[in-house]
């Protein structure tokens, strides 16, 4: 990710705190440009064709001046040099769609946002803004769970990637590892092995069932360590348990934990396209997580 531009989608209420610490630390530590963007709903129609309310119009664009002054102040100690910074008003009805097409003009090589406000505290809800991002974005999409930034740490320690294996994983793992790079990070892998309901009920060797999926979840983490690469510190671990989020919940993570997944196999090619197992890892995460298009490489 030489190069690389961060943006962060930025409203001015908790969610807009939670992207900005975030795409903050991850600008002054991979040492990358920051744009700041607000999305307004555009100017609507009035009194014919190319005609619109000129009050709504100075409405909406004193509205978007507030937040992005609001979001100057709340970056006074963030320490990303000035230079480095821009802000941008950009109007859609739809903030994802718009902060895509922001993306598109600045060559954006990250997109960050928070979680929706209904989500948990230390948790990442899948509102109307994100669902968008994550069914289409053609860079990768960072989280913030709700109120990270009330706690955030002061840097970032390790890069975990819930990895199974799959087609077209292999540029996805490429990506995480250059992400990691451009942070100072390591990197582990861990894959969850789950125990099917009423498994022991369905197999008389049902032990014998899990330690293979044990088996086979080590050799394609072995393969997938090879496949990262000698110049990036890397481990893996194999977790077993039952259903996703309790299984994610044994997974140790640190203080500045980034988790990062894969899109599903099932998605455009070089699109974000979240599955079922990956929405769930996403919303029993406790930190920021990186969703990665499938076939990316990175930058």
């Amino acid at each position: 990710m030489t190069g690389l531009r961060v943006l962060v989608g930025y409203s001015p209420d908790e969610r807009g705190d939670d992207a900005l610490a975030l795409a903050c630390l991850v600008a002054r530590t991979a040492k990358a440009k920051l744009t700041v963007a607000n999305i307004h709903p555009p100017a609507w129609p009035a009194r014919g064709p190319g005609s619109v309310d000129a009050e709504w119009v100075a409405y909406l664009k004193e509205q978007a001046e507030a937040a992005l002054e609001q979001a100057r102040e709340r970056m006074s100690g963030a320490k990303v040099p000035k230079k480095d910074v821009d802000f941008v008003v950009h109007a859609n009805r739809g903030s994802g769609r718009g902060l895509l097409e922001v993306a598109k003009e600045i060559d954006a090589g990250l997109i960050v946002v928070g979680s929706a406000p209904r989500g948990r505290r230390d948790r990442i809800a899948i509102g109307s803004t994100s669902d968008q991002l994550l069914h289409g974005s053609p860079v990768p999409v960072l989280m913030a769970p709700r109120s990270w930034a009330e706690d955030a740490p002061r840097k970032f320690d390790r890069l975990t990637v819930a990895y199974w294996h799959r087609p077209a994983g292999e540029r996805a793992l490429t990506a995480a590892a250059t992400f990691a790079g451009s942070l100072g990070l390591p990197v582990r892998l861990v894959t969850l092995v789950l125990r099917p309901p009423g498994i022991a009920a369905k197999f008389r060797n049902a032990d014998e069932v899990m330690e293979r999926q044990f088996a086979q979840a080590e050799k394609d983490l072995a393969h997938a360590a090879k496949i990262i690469g000698e110049s990036t510190e890397v481990n893996t671990e194999a977790v077993g348990g039952a259903g996703i989020a309790k299984t994610l919940g044994t997974v140790d993570m640190l203080a500045g934990e980034v988790l990062a997944v894969m899109s599903s196999h099932d998605g455009p090619l070089r699109k974000v396209f979240l599955g079922e197992s990956s929405g769930k890892i996403v919303r029993a995460a406790s930190c920021p997580v990186l969703v990665l298009p499938r076939g990316t490489t990175g930058r």
